[in-house]
């Protein structure tokens, strides 16, 4: 995944491309890169490495004058991040540049064609190729930008968001989108454009948003503005302005040193945001749009599958134990990578849930297109608003977590539990599987969770600690049962994730089938042992680990004394139902992994070789 900016309009347009590019350094950090034109010629400077270092480097390759240019923060996906092939990349006349996220499948064949016509290439990219394949169209068939654009992305196979404008013609970007999201901001007065892989680049000049749908571009002109056609067939676009809701202090980190733990400490806000409005426990009622609209679906359905990746995933697993507790529904979840390709058995009957916090997730758009030309309901549970998923399901909810720029999930994780838990709890109250004194506690005890939360987080002085005696080994293990397996997974990754630290997450009662010939007196086992659901059990295996000399971390429920007298470390959560444990049970364990990176030195927002969204496979 690569960051996307641009600007058209009266402004100097340096300086708003590179703040931009900060905001979107979450999406892409190997290298970055700008192209400018200063009125007379085409300028560009690119580098290796993270923003700041074009910014060293613009001061002295390029003048930082005028008023339409293109910048680019990189993911690689084709060619190692080195100068070369970071974007912008220039046509072999050096009239066309452009910048763009997403993988071209037949880049090769496509590359040899080319050079067989004379082109030569400096890069190792696959969009080196597209845009002397765009130059070759414009002068072979005598076309404007526009039209040799269109012309040349039907010959292409892939994904990809572009931005590509003419030296020559510097007052019009052509812009087009298949895969990878792009938005078009909209001056006040439409004398001026934006250009961004998400809003976030341009929300302190504008609030007014264009979200191009796939297979769409726009030729955007200055002064005469936006032009938007079907690539397939040439038709013309109706130009659908968006009102954006999110402000520019959302995407700040607010005085916390990171993104991340910015986003762990907002988790009670994001959870009660996500259920305002839906739990209305007073009146005993869960409203939700999308699953009143289609509760026959719902209720006749022969199974729910769920589709998602990574932490996603893991919120799935969680809402699988919810659904079939609670709903007695089957559900399947599914990594949407592997469903795409295992030619699934899915009926009309079914209901497919996609979860995807971007909302953007390739392999997750590709299972829910799977799904629904095989006749599925899909309905989509992710966090951005105008996304490609959520526009892609025939229903849905949205989780109303705020931005999430640490590449880490964390408020995404319970926000999308949260969601879940309370469509399991309306379809439950619909087939009459779950009492009406049972509802209403669950209904209680999930408006007292962001408080619980917040009484989670006090724990971090003694989470701290922890960190520091674990901070230099090089394996972990996490274990839970029941509720919990699915954030002994999610623990796991999000130790893997930033700090780096090789960890597996298990069943409790899987150890005994393999991981306990792990465990000895330098292998640290995180235990999640809360007093609901299985805890004897649980209290067995910890006994099992402390026989074998294994370092014990326990994540128990307030008060207690069992765990307490056998772990080498104890960090308490508040009591609540079993079903909503894991609202609370991923707190510490996402502070735990926040502080063991952090003093190993990581860059815990940007990790390496993670982007916040896969939109490309």
């Amino acid at each position: 995944m690569c960051g996307i900016v641009g600007y058209i309009g009266p402004r100097e347009a340096y300086p708003i491309i590179i703040e931009g590019l900060k905001r979107l350094e979450y999406r892409g950090y190997d290298s970055a890169g700008i192209a400018l034109f200063d009125g007379t010629d085409l300028k560009v400077s690119k580098t290796k490495g993270k923003v700041v270092d074009l910014e060293n480097r613009s001061e002295k390759e390029i003048t930082k004058n005028g008023n339409v240019g293109i910048g680019h923060t990189r993911w690689a996906t084709h060619g190692v991040p080195n100068d070369v092939n970071s974007h912008p990349h220039v046509s072999n006349s050096g009239e066309l540049v452009i910048i763009h996220n997403g993988i071209i499948e037949n880049y090769d064949s496509l590359k040899q064609e080319l050079i067989s016509r004379g082109y030569t290439f400096q890069s190792d990219t696959d969009t080196e190729v597209l845009i002397n394949l765009i130059e070759d169209v414009k002068k072979q068939q005598n076309v404007k930008l526009g039209k040799a654009v269109q012309i040349a992305l039907n010959q292409v196979i892939g994904a990809y968001a572009i931005a590509v404008f003419d030296k020559n013609k510097p007052e019009e970007v052509v812009v087009a989108r298949l895969g990878s999201p792009l938005a078009i901001g909209i001056g006040e007065n439409e004398d001026e454009f934006f250009i961004a892989s998400d809003a976030s680049p341009f929300l302190e000049y504008t609030k007014n948003a264009v979200y191009l749908e796939d297979e769409e571009m726009a030729v955007i002109r200055f002064h005469k503005g936006i032009k938007i056609r079907k690539i397939k067939d040439d038709s013309l676009v109706d130009t659908y302005v968006q009102k954006l809701q999110i402000n520019l202090e959302q995407i700040e980190k607010g005085g916390f040193d990171h993104f991340m733990l910015k986003e762990i400490h907002e988790q009670p806000k994001a959870i009660t945001d996500t259920y305002r409005g839906r739990l209305l426990r007073n009146e005993a009622i869960i409203k939700m749009a999308g699953v009143e609209d289609n509760m026959k679906k719902f209720l006749n359905a022969n199974r729910i599958i769920i589709v998602a990746c990574g932490t996603s995933w893991h919120a799935g697993l969680v809402a699988e134990y919810i659904f079939e507790d609670l709903a007695r529904i089957p559900v399947e979840v599914e990594y949407a990578s592997e469903f795409r390709y295992r030619n699934p058995v899915i009926n009309e009957n079914d209901v497919v849930i996609a979860i995807s916090q971007s909302g953007e997730t390739a392999d997750t758009l590709a299972a829910i297109k799977l799904a629904k030309s095989k006749g599925a309901f899909v309905f989509g549970v992710c966090n951005v608003v105008g996304s490609s998923i959520a526009r892609e399901s025939d229903a849905g909810a949205y989780t109303h977590a705020g931005p999430e720029i640490g590449v880490a999930s964390t408020k995404a994780f319970t926000t999308q539990i949260t969601v879940l838990t309370l469509i399991a709890l309306r379809l439950a109250r619909a087939k009459g599987t779950i009492s009406s004194s049972d509802f209403r506690q669950h209904l209680l005890e999930l408006e007292m969770i962001p408080k619980k939360v917040e009484k989670a987080l006090k724990s971090d002085a003694n989470i701290k600690t922890i960190a520091n005696v674990y901070k230099g080994v090089s394996n972990f293990l996490y274990l839970g049962r029941g509720y919990n397996f699915p954030v002994a997974l999610e623990g796991a990754l999000k130790l893997k994730e930033i700090s780096y630290i090789h960890a597996e997450g298990y069943p409790a009662a899987e150890m005994k089938h393999g991981p306990i010939a792990l465990i000895d007196e330098n292998m640290p086992i995180v235990v999640i042992a809360t007093k609901k659901g299985h805890y004897e059990k649980v209290v067995s295996n910890i006994q099992e680990i402390k026989s074998r000399k294994g370092k014990i971390i326990g994540i128990v429920t307030e008060g207690d004394t069992q765990v307490r007298a056998l772990a080498d470390h104890v960090i308490e959560v508040p009591e609540t139902l079993e079903s909503l444990s894991p609202l609370l049970t991923t707190i510490p364990l996402q502070l735990l992994s926040y502080h063991i990176a952090v003093m190993l030195d990581k860059n815990v927002d940007q990790p390496r070789n993670l982007a916040k969204s896969v939109t490309v496979e």
